[in-house]
């Protein structure tokens, strides 16, 4: 004690000790303190003096201290998170290619030009290119990189709702209100070659199936359609839901269509027999966006629901067709057995019409998009929501992840972090590191 207290800072303690003592009734202790401190055998309490409640004060204000401390440090740990995962990464582009990184506030650029809301965003498989359809009728091709607008589409008479490049990046294909579906030729500067007709109500969404020789649809006339790019023909036309199909995704080997409708549920059809091989049914409103879980994110999902991975389902897992994603205007998130059709999980965070769903690249992830003007990212191994970014005015409408090769200084196959957005607010948004 004599070396961390000088004469005068001990006399002050000893006599606020007994101004403790003396105010709280300890009168032996009191007494006792008194006697075995010389210096203060002739103490009486002074209620002016500055030693008057000095512990009590000096206790007080440990205890605020502490619980300063405690928050400053939960602040710091909040801030390394988001320092791992944020833009503040060395200068040599490194930040661009690691996995993972998550999108934050604010946006990197907000891409101007559109008329009306957007309803969907591709991106180029290759290089720095995004396209953009919208209400407006038309379909923008923007650098997201610079933010150029680089042109813009006309073909449409009406709203356009969905568009896809193919794998090699050559063809995009676009669909629309006015029935009818688009291919450019995307090297030949977007040259629009074909057009296919059958759909008799508004097309509400369109992909390529894998091997690039043929488009998928999906409309309000409650059909899904398949289509040769070569010959422009119908080939074939399903019919897994009786009211409007609002999406549909192949699966990784084109074996499988994943669909979703306005009858509040989505189906698995396999594609050569047209037999729908589940149904997943448990949302309380229209279904607004499906998707399968890919192979990547799979271990994470199997933790999430105590589902370990076994042989037999080891080998469904790599074919991407174990789970199954929904969004929906019930406000949630379901997480989908896609074999059983059985609910394993439900998200719950957001406050409006679920309307798109992403997986980061790492497996770990999912971002979503809704009408509360939000994009959320999720935790797929705990279920929480680890992060809300506000994303358009009002409603944010659709979303796509693009980790994808890009050309720097020339060169092509850099690995690149990015995610559009587009909302009502007319804005096409891009968030990179």
């Amino acid at each position: 004690m004599d070396t961390l207290l000088s004469d005068r800072q001990r006399h002050d303690l000893h006599k606020s000790m007994l101004g403790y003592l003396h105010s709280a009734g300890f009168t032996k202790t009191f007494e006792q303190l008194r006697q075995e401190a010389p210096d203060l055998a002739d103490f009486e309490l002074d209620a002016t003096a500055t030693t008057n409640g000095l512990l009590v004060k000096k206790w007080t204000s440990v205890i605020k201290m502490q619980k300063k401390i405690m928050e400053l440090e939960s602040r710091l740990a909040q801030a390394l998170e988001e320092f791992t995962n944020s833009n503040h990464l060395p200068s040599d582009g490194s930040k661009r290619a690691r996995k993972e990184w998550l999108p934050s506030e604010p946006a990197s650029r907000t891409l101007v030009g559109h008329r009306d809301k957007i309803n969907a965003v591709s991106f180029h498989p290759h290089y720095s290119v995004l396209a953009s359809a919208s209400v407006d009728a038309t379909v923008k091709i923007w650098d997201w990189e610079t933010g150029d607008l680089e042109r813009t589409l006309k073909g449409h008479a009406k709203a356009v709702t969905d568009c896809d490049f193919d794998s090699a990046g050559k063809v995009l294909v676009t669909s629309s209100n006015d029935l009818f579906i688009k291919l450019w030729n995307v090297v030949e500067d977007y040259l629009n070659f074909a057009t296919l007709r059958g759909h008799e109500h508004s097309i509400s969404s369109v992909r390529f199936l894998p091997g690039d020789t043929r488009v998928v649809s999906s409309s309000r006339d409650n059909t899904v359609r398949v289509w040769d790019v070569q010959t422009t023909h119908c080939i074939k036309v399903l019919r897994p839901h009786e009211e409007w199909i609002r999406s549909v995704r192949p699966s990784l080997d084109g074996r499988l269509l994943l669909t979703c409708s306005n009858d509040f549920t989505a189906r698995i059809t396999e594609l050569e027999s047209a037999l729908v091989k589940a149904e997943m049914r448990d949302h309380d409103n229209f279904v607004e966006c499906a998707v399968f879980v890919p192979a990547i994110a799979t271990p994470a999902v199997r933790e999430l629901v105590a589902m370990p991975a076994n042989a037999q389902s080891s080998k469904v897992d790599s074919l991407a067709i174990s789970f199954a994603m929904t969004g929906s205007r019930d406000k949630t998130i379901k997480l989908w057995d896609a074999l059983r059709g059985r609910c394993l999980w439900t998200f719950i965070g957001h406050d409006g019409w679920v309307q798109a769903l992403a997986f980061h690249p790492s497996g770990k992830h999912l971002l979503s998009v809704a009408d509360d003007h939000t994009m959320r990212i999720w935790d797929l191994t705990t279920g929480r929501c680890l992060r809300k970014i506000e994303a358009h005015t009002p409603f944010t409408q659709c979303l796509a992840w693009g980790h994808v090769p890009a050309t720097e200084g020339g060169t092509t196959g850099r690995i690149v972090n990015v995610v559009a957005t587009g909302g009502t607010d007319e804005l096409v948004k891009i968030w990179c590191p």
